[in-house]
């Protein structure tokens, strides 16, 4: 794994909220550097992606790959990404809102807030999906939503906040554009710190996570998103495969041997649950 060295500090990002805290981030040629800050979410990042890249994904991703990074005489696991406007430049000039900013922005109460006063989980995804779209004028926003809850679940992303989702304004157009699917790294049951340390056995960590935002439950919130969307997840290769897949997918990973069977074990058993996102 490449060693990437920093020489200015981590971006600040105090202002921002997320579900669990911020990464130590930083901004060098081009480049996006995470470290980890939980377990292995570097590491989540890059196996989220490194099967997408094998999919038909209908709009753009942030590509992750492994990587070490030192900092001030300290090393950290984490992963590296290119400046998505680099990779899109049509979104050159444009600044991420996410939907949390946006509704509060056009209605003065933040989104999460409003979305736990609605009591069905049907009608969370649809008024979201009505906002965002009234707003930015989005039309196929639904079926960006879809795939992305269809993401999530699949590797059991817990921290699709509304934080974690977002659009692209454009000033100088004075238009919306979808923003790439970006943050994966609470996937996999990656939180060894907190939540699924590794002392902790697969069936045990699948009986507690928690999905977001619409419901805790991954399948609930998926059902109501699928309806909505046109584009479903289907992976290259038959489902029997994804153990050869995962392993080729860590080939090169050279850390805790538990880390791995875990990662595998859940890919796995995720396969043999979502049977029809398979050829």
């Amino acid at each position: 794994m490449i060693e990437y060295e920093m020489s200015n500090p981590p971006k600040d990002y105090s202002d921002s909220h997320t579900s669990k805290g911020n990464q130590l981030k930083w901004k060098e040629d081009g480049y996006w550097y995470k470290a980890n800050q939980f377990g292995y979410e570097g590491l989540s990042e890059y196996v989220v992606t490194y099967f997408l890249k094998n999919v038909d994904v209908p709009f753009p991703f942030v590509k992750y790959s492994q990587a070490m990074i030192r900092y001030k005489k300290r090393l950290y696991h984490g992963c590296r990404s290119r400046d998505f406007y680099l990779e899109n430049p049509y979104l050159q000039g444009c600044e991420i809102v996410p939907i949390e900013r946006l509704h509060r922005q056009y209605t003065t109460r933040g989104l999460s807030k409003h979305l736990s006063q609605i009591k069905d989980v049907k009608s969370r995804v649809e008024y979201t999906v009505e906002f965002v779209r009234d707003i930015t004028g989005l039309s196929d926003f639904a079926d960006y939503l879809s795939f992305l809850i269809q993401i999530d679940a699949f590797f059991l992303n817990e921290d699709r906040h509304t934080n974690n989702i977002a659009v692209m304004w454009d000033p100088i157009e004075d238009k919306y554009e979808y923003c790439p699917y970006y943050d994966f790294g609470l996937s996999l049951f990656s939180d060894t710190g907190e939540d699924f340390p590794l002392s902790m056995g697969f069936e045990e960590c699948r009986e507690i996570i928690k999905a977001k935002p619409f419901s805790v439950d991954f399948d609930q919130q998926l059902d109501e998103c699928e309806l909505l969307g046109t584009h479903e997840l289907k992976f290259t290769f038959p489902s029997n495969k994804m153990r050869s897949e995962a392993e080729n997918a860590l080939i090169d990973y050279e850390g805790d041997e538990r880390v791995k069977k875990r990662i595998i074990d859940t890919l796995v058993y995720q396969a043999n649950k979502y049977l029809y996102m398979f050829q």
